[in-house]
């Protein structure tokens, strides 16, 4: 009896001595590692930003064109008998009246080789050919010491200022080509000079099912025949429109469905849905919502942002 009273004196000990030791056990159990949410550190997504923008922007449509000699005059022998010395060669920008060709007559030449002594007999014979009007050397027939008869081609001269682009235009753009009286010509060097559009050939290609309109460059510089450039041809115009750099604007895979990242501070960006308008390689035209010039959206750092992601802006 005695021996069950001292056990259980013993378990009441026990219990007493544990609650005392509980506030100093348990904070000692808990995992070091775990956090509060408040003491949490929330990643930020880096980004840079761009104002909406209010200007001109214009849709335009790229078609090819060449550039090719609508002028060319033939130059012919005025007499037969033997080229004695040509005065230019392809490629040479000539100007009115210059000499190109030295020709010594049939007649001349019989002369020459009686080698008589009758001075009555001692003439030339030489006709000089020269340039009806200025332009470019396209070709030459013949070489020095050549027999020629009269009216053979010598060489074909290109009128510089008639050199105009052929813009072949499928049959669809044919209205809109019409209504337009300048466009845009880019050269290979990338340079862009000013077309005139002066008018269209009368026959379409028949392959293609295109209209060849004709383009009058405007330029001081000499254009070389065959040079192709691409014309830029407004289709669309529309002023004080609100605008944004294309990568500012994502979209999903079918592209039914548009939206930026517009910031709501300078650490929060929330998802809005945007209606698409003109667009051309570099810009976007937003129709809807209404944004203003303080509205700041993502430019880049966007892809992949969930809807009120906290982001942190990058100079």
């Amino acid at each position: 009896m005695e021996k069950n009273k001292m056990s259980k004196s013993s378990f009441n000990n026990f219990i007493f001595l544990l609650i005392l030791l509980t506030p100093v056990i348990l904070p000692c159990c808990k995992n070091p590692g775990s956090k509060s949410e408040e003491n949490k550190i929330e990643a930020r997504t880096p980004v840079t930003i761009v104002s909406v923008s209010d200007k001109t922007i214009s849709e335009t449509i790229d078609l090819s064109a060449v550039s090719v000699f609508m002028n060319k005059n033939i130059i012919r022998s005025a007499t037969t008998g033997t080229i004695e010395e040509i005065s230019v060669t392809p490629g040479d920008f000539i100007s009115r009246n210059q000499l190109l060709f030295t020709v010594k007559t049939r007649e001349a030449m019989a002369v020459q080789n009686t080698q008589t002594g009758d001075s009555s007999l001692n003439f030339k014979g030489i006709i000089k050919i020269f340039s009806p009007k200025e332009g470019i050397i396209s070709s030459i027939s013949h070489q020095n010491g050549d027999f020629v008869q009269e009216g053979d081609e010598l060489a074909v001269i290109a009128e510089q200022n008639s050199l105009v682009f052929i813009l072949e235009v499928p049959f669809e753009f044919k209205s809109l080509i019409e209504k337009r009286s300048t466009c845009s010509l880019k050269l290979p060097d990338n340079s862009v000079i000013t077309g005139l559009i002066k008018g269209k050939l009368p026959e379409m290609n028949v392959q293609a099912q295109t209209i060849s309109f004709l383009v009058k460059p405007v330029t001081t510089g000499r254009l070389p025949q065959n040079l192709i450039a691409i014309a830029s041809i407004i289709k669309n115009i529309k002023g004080n429109a609100v605008v944004l750099p294309k990568p500012a604007v994502l979209g999903n895979e079918a592209l039914t469905e548009f939206w930026v990242m517009k910031l709501v501070n300078d650490s929060i960006a929330i998802r809005v849905i945007v209606k698409k308008g003109i667009e051309t390689n570099n810009e976007v035209e937003i129709t809807d919502p209404l944004f203003s010039s303080s509205d700041r959206v993502i430019l880049t750092g966007n892809y992949g942002l969930p809807d009120t992601a906290s982001i942190i802006i990058m100079e």
